[in-house]
């Protein structure tokens, strides 16, 4: 039984003291297409009948020359900003 405990206990240890990359990131998606347009803060690329507008900023890497026309692979994350939480209507009409 101590046995167990302490086991648990280096476990939490290890998991709480883990590095940031160790810990779940966001997953990542890719978009592929060609390049429409750019800018300092995004790069819009069309996939099928869709324009992608993707952010970017400093710490994007960029591999070869990228320029309007070019097929390029974007690699992006989904984080969310903000959450705003609604009342559900339905739940204060039965109070």
């Amino acid at each position: 039984m101590k046995t167990l405990r302490v086991a648990m206990a280096v476990a939490i240890l290890v998991v709480l003291a883990a590095p940031a990359p160790m810990q779940a990131a966001a997953k990542t998606y890719q978009v592929t297409g060609p390049v429409l347009a750019i800018d300092d803060s995004t790069i819009t690329v069309e996939k099928g009948k869709d324009k992608w507008e993707i952010a970017r900023d400093a710490s994007t890497k960029i591999t070869g020359d990228l320029k309007v026309g070019a097929k390029v692979t974007i690699e992006y994350r989904m984080t969310a900003t903000a959450v705003e939480v609604k009342s559900d209507a339905k739940a204060a009409k039965k109070k």
